[in-house]
């Protein structure tokens, strides 16, 4: 066995004892300081309004449970050795970072020394998690699943605490959090990305590439994130007419974006033809855009405007903007969550901004929405860099630049039934195939 290889062994084992640890850590602190809330607090078992409510927004809470375990894991499957990491570890990732942001979140509203769960607590927990996983992003197919687990704990720590200023003290509208989550986590990856950056991988990298089955996988992920969105946007809307604004603007703000996402795509490309990975992406982008004014009265064609705004600029973003990024500023963004995630969020941001400003929403002012938004991009860019300073530390196990997006690193991959599935797929006719398969039993 070589030297590298007895390397790599203590690099895999290393990052088993750490994430046992994190887990254990995580478990021992929620069974100590977080408690059910109690089901029948009236005479005679009677069911409180408060389980009523809970029990209500449990379809809400499942949808947004897929989108943060099927949606953002399968997005990131179009790699095409790299499926196994974009799912498995986007896996890890949301069940350490859902416990974590749980037991943060709720720091500021303990009752007797004890975080009362709740269904909303759940989701909340849910989305804070989604923050990492937007990050996760950008760094994909280039850090290890022990840094990404450091870049869990750090980054959550510091989404709660711009949480709190923003939503709690700023009093803030943000209730499909463009600003909180989506700029925030692309921001925060696009900071830590910049420091990872690697000069190797300049020209790119021979695994760095999609296939067609791996770009199918994608477009799973698509369909689930746009299906489920306004679930999303409005899961802690207020009961009533504001998450009922919030499912309807999100709902024609998506399907404006899909469509103006295809017609920018139609057009960017040569002979007209569509790219793949802008509708696997900028379709989505409308879904973001409208979050923060998604329980505003800005009318349909208020969302529509917001949502084609959207997918033009996710579109051209990736078409044009993150070659510029990679060889310009040295920020190499795997999965462009600069364009799906981080100009839509900004331009959420700014639609909030002069949704308030208009009056849209009572009690909300133009003046708080843009400290929001300053607040968001501030704490994820300082908190980007120094996670990325605390990543970059050698001793984590990143792989070196020849094994950067590729799965046999940190798992244990059967090779040759990839091959076999990867001759399957790319065979163009059934006599191919059959020649291919009779060489390959004849060696």
């Amino acid at each position: 066995m070589g030297k590298g290889q007895q390397d790599w062994r203590y690099v895999l084992l290393r990052q088993s004892v750490c994430t046992f640890s994190y887990y254990e850590f995580i478990e021992i602190v929620i069974h100590v300081c977080i408690s059910i809330h109690p089901s029948a607090s009236q005479k005679g078992n009677t069911l409180d309004l408060f389980l009523i409510n809970s029990l209500s927004m449990c379809p809400v809470f499942q949808d947004v449970h897929v989108m943060i375990f099927i949606g953002f894991g399968f997005l990131m499957t179009f790699l095409k050795r790299y499926g196994f990491s974009s799912v498995g570890i986007n896996l890890l990732l949301a069940a350490f970072g859902l416990q974590w942001g749980l037991l943060l979140q709720n720091i500021w509203h303990m009752h007797d020394g004890k975080i009362r769960v709740s269904i909303e607590k759940m989701i909340n927990a849910d989305f804070s998690t989604a923050t990492v996983l937007i990050s996760f992003g950008a760094v994909l197919g280039k850090t290890s699943p022990v840094q990404l687990l450091i870049m869990t704990l750090l980054e959550i720590t510091i989404f709660c605490i711009n949480e709190h200023l923003v939503v709690e003290v700023l009093n803030v509208s943000d209730v499909g959090a463009s600003m909180t989550i989506h700029a925030f986590g692309a921001y925060f990856g696009l900071a830590v990305a910049g420091v990872l950056y690697r000069p190797g991988l300049r020209n790119g990298h021979e695994n760095e590439v999609s296939v067609y089955h791996s770009d199918l996988f994608a477009m799973i992920g698509t369909v689930y994130l746009w299906m489920f969105w306004p679930s999303f946007n409005s899961a802690i809307a207020e009961p009533g007419d504001p998450q009922l604004r919030a499912v309807i603007n999100t709902y024609f703000s998506l399907a404006a974006c899909a469509l103006a996402a295809y017609a920018t795509s139609s057009l960017v490309e040569k002979k007209g033809k569509l790219d793949m990975v802008h509708i696997q992406n900028a379709t989505l982008a409308g879904g973001v855009a409208v979050g923060t004014c998604a329980d505003m009265d800005i009318q349909p064609f208020g969302a529509m405007a917001i949502g084609i705004t959207a997918g033009v600029i996710s579109t051209v973003g990736f078409k044009f903007l993150t070659p510029i990024l990679a060889s310009k500023l040295g920020i190499q963004d795997t999965c462009g969550v600069h364009n799906l995630h981080g100009m839509p969020g900004i331009l959420g941001g700014l639609a909030g901004i002069l949704a308030a400003a208009l009056g849209k929403k009572a009690g909300v002012s133009p003046g708080y929405q843009a400290c929001g938004l300053a607040s968001s991009l501030g704490f994820a860019l300082v908190g980007g860099l120094i996670t990325g300073l605390i990543m970059k530390i050698p001793f984590w196990g990143q792989p070196p630049d020849q094994n950067c997006f590729d799965d046999s690193i940190f798992w244990e991959v059967r090779q040759k039934k990839i091959d076999m599935l990867m001759l399957f797929c790319n065979a163009r006719t059934c006599s191919q195939l059959f020649l291919m398969l009779r060489k390959m039993s004849c060696s």
